[in-house]
């Protein structure tokens, strides 16, 4: 018989349906339950994709003994961390003070009045590797607070003035300086792993943000050490096990420190930041193989990720059949059986399928092997193998298309679609692909005219409604989107609604008393403490994300007020930043926003001329994070009114002309497409003059 998650829209929570566990979701009849009867809540979060709470739910939540206990002592409530992330961001909090780590299954008893007292992530069945059997915790928990109530009670106020501490406090304020940048390079660069790109050891997660920086720290020293580490790190990652070789795209993270073996599931905001991380290594080195992942991505996304109506899904599970990665592994038979012997030799030696496997008993597709050595391997020219290999790994993917699918999780999240909007249209230009710019107009209309009011955003779209309040990071990162999307088709809809929802993010999630954010707004729900995290988590701080918008709307529309307000909130952030860069990737990106030199690049001509989109297609091809970019139609008179370093951009002779300024000087205009692309990037030796 179902339990009360009957009803509710949640995959996760649907996967959870039929559990003998008495859940409920959270919500009034839960929480009043839990009062009147004055029991202990256990409070389990978790998301769709997630290995591990899958195989909690197979191991406890349906065994029936372990069922009753919990029914017995508790009022049982689950969560998806997708769609609530202020309660997993609270409880996540929590549960990392009292144990000193946190994931998912995150699992959480509380008082009554929902305070946090115990916790831990997954506890297996029965004992093993120094963790507990879950059923031992429930007796010993539900124990404690029966008999020791009083201890329970004071543990529990010290965890909750704690959250209220995090929550109200604001850092201390440092002064935003260049330095603030090396100093956090040089302590990033002290975590680089030399021999396989990233940063740390095992379990390695790609971390783009903290990539991102990198990518701008060489932008402004051109240091051959720190282009290294961009190869190193972009080609590791594309060639392991962590990034699907046959569908493309990225698995969340990887469990050892070579980039082997993935955590299988594929998350759309790990793709949104990786497509835009290989973009932007194209543009930056020069290397075609980093262009040819990015674009990969992109097809994975369109191909499986994109519904009708152009709204990004959120992700695909790590299990089939309850087994992880059994949709990705291959075996040399199934390889035979795909393409035949000869076609299957080649692809064995390519993407290193061997008899015994790298991942029990099963190979995971990897390009560790370069194609060069792969075809000497075989014998072949390695002409042949390049020219083969497209079709086989087509071929490939459709054989395994056959195979079970792994669960798609089909809610539309308001801030992973922004994420991916802004990478579908910064691509756009970069890779020569027009139909990643259709992509992105048909996302952002229907983020506008599904998850958009008057009054603000909403969190989720699913089964045709918008549903949830929009959160910060829903804010900032459709802003984001809107942005870019503005940067690519100059349409001035977007550039206003990004205007539009930065006025309601500062009304809803403001702090008067420091310029900070909150990550939830002032009409959501009140819970035990108004959650502000500043560090990077799976996604970009709110906070950091803001900034930055903050100060590229600023010098867009040369709105000073907007742009001390982004830069305000990096004065909090400026001592962990340098001193902890790993976890504040993005605000390191949004302080190089800030100190660098804007460089404004305006094309006037009329929009569908074809040589005004060789202009803005040759500077979009340009690795310049600091250049805004504009075009001034000639007959447009009111756009340099509100965009004003658009005013006196005007055509040359009826011609097409592309005007490259910094810092209140310009060079002269430039007629030449071809000659644009040098003219951004180093100003091509010409004195800058007032122009």
């Amino acid at each position: 018989m179902p339990n009360h998650l009957e009803h509710e829209s949640s995959p996760y929570l649907q996967q959870h349906r039929n559990n003998p566990v008495d859940w409920y979701p959270w919500g009034d009849e839960a929480l009043q339950r839990a009062k009147d009867e004055d029991k202990p809540v256990f409070l389990s979060i978790g998301y769709s994709s997630c290995h591990w709470c899958h195989v909690m739910e197979h191991e406890s939540f349906e065994d029936d003994a372990t069922a009753q206990l919990l029914n017995e002592h508790f009022i049982s409530i689950k969560v998806d961390r997708e769609e609530r992330p202020d309660i997993d961001s609270i409880y996540m909090l929590a549960v990392q003070a009292m144990t000193g780590h946190g994931g998912w299954p995150l699992n959480v008893f509380l008082t009554p009045d929902l305070v946090p007292f115990y916790g831990g992530t997954y506890w297996p069945p029965e004992e093993r590797q120094g963790m507990p059997a879950f059923r031992n915790v429930i007796r010993a928990v539900a124990t404690t607070f029966e008999d020791k109530r009083e201890d329970v009670e004071e543990n529990a106020e010290q965890v909750k003035s704690l959250l209220k501490t995090t929550s109200t406090r604001a850092p201390r304020e440092g002064v935003l300086t260049r330095d603030a940048l090396e100093e956090a390079h040089g302590n990033a660069a002290k975590h680089f792993d030399q021999l396989n790109g990233g940063f740390g050891s095992a379990p390695k997660f790609p971390q783009p943000s903290v990539v991102e920086f990198v990518m701008r720290r060489y932008l402004a020293n051109r240091q051959s050490a720190t282009a290294r580490v961009l190869n190193v790190t972009l080609d590791h990652m594309a060639q392991g096990g962590m990034y699907d070789q046959i569908g493309g795209g990225f698995h969340r993270y990887a469990v050892d420190a070579i980039w082997l073996v993935p955590h299988f599931e594929k998350m759309l905001y790990d793709n949104a930041q990786m497509a835009r991380l290989y973009v932007d290594g194209a543009k930056l080195l020069g290397e075609e193989r980093h262009a040819a992942v990015a674009s990969d991505i992109f097809d994975y996304v369109l191909r499986e990720m994109t519904g009708p109506n152009g709204e990004f899904y959120s992700t695909q599970d790590a299990d089939t059949e309850g087994e992880e990665g059994k949709f990705y592994v291959w075996t040399l038979e199934e390889l035979s059986e795909a393409l035949g012997p000869e076609d299957a030799r080649i692809a064995a030696a390519v993407y290193g399928i061997t008899p015994d496997g790298n991942f029990e008993g099963h190979s995971i597709p990897t390009r560790e092997t370069p194609l060069a050595g792969a075809a000497e391997a075989l014998g072949i020219d390695a002409g042949t193998v390049e020219s083969k290999l497209p079709a086989i790994r087509e071929q490939m993917r459709t054989w395994r298309a056959g195979r079970t699918q792994p669960g798609r999780d089909d809610k539309v999240i308001a801030s992973w679609n922004g994420m991916m909007l802004r990478a579908f249209a910064e691509a756009a230009a970069a890779l020569d692909r027009p139909d990643l710019l259709e992509a992105a107009r048909r996302n952002a209309s229907f983020i506008t005219q599904q998850m958009m009011t008057e009054e603000g955003l909403h969190h989720i779209w699913q089964n045709g409604s918008g549903r949830i309040a929009g959160y910060l990071d829903d804010y900032v990162n459709v802003i984001d989107g809107f942005l870019a999307l503005y940067q690519a088709d100059f349409s001035i809809d977007w550039l206003d609604r990004a205007l539009h929802l930065t006025e309601i993010m500062l009304e809803k999630f403001g702090d008067e008393n420091s310029g900070l954010l909150y990550d939830s707004s002032n009409e959501h729900e009140p819970l035990v403490s108004r959650a502000r995290d500043f560090q990077d988590g799976a996604t970009p701080s709110g906070n950091a994300v803001a900034a930055e918008v903050m100060i590229k709307i600023g010098r867009l529309t040369s709105n000073r007020d907007l742009e001390r307000r982004g830069s305000a909130i990096l004065t909090y952030l400026v001592r962990p930043m340098t001193e902890q860069p790993l976890g504040f990737g993005r605000a390191l990106v949004a302080l190089d926003t800030y100190l660098g030199v804007t460089k404004e690049a305006v094309v006037a001509g009329p929009a569908q001329n074809e040589e005004t989109r060789a202009f803005l297609s040759a500077i979009g091809k340009v690795y310049q994070p600091h250049m805004v970019v504009g075009l001034a139609e000639p007959h447009d008179t009111e756009l340099a009114g509100r965009l004003p370093f658009l005013e006196g951009r005007v055509m040359r002779d009826g011609k097409v002309a592309a005007y490259v300024c910094e810092h209140f000087a310009c060079l002269p205009p430039v007629t030449d497409p071809a000659a644009i692309a040098d003219v951004v990037t180093r100003g091509s030796g010409v004195s800058w003059t007032e122009f």
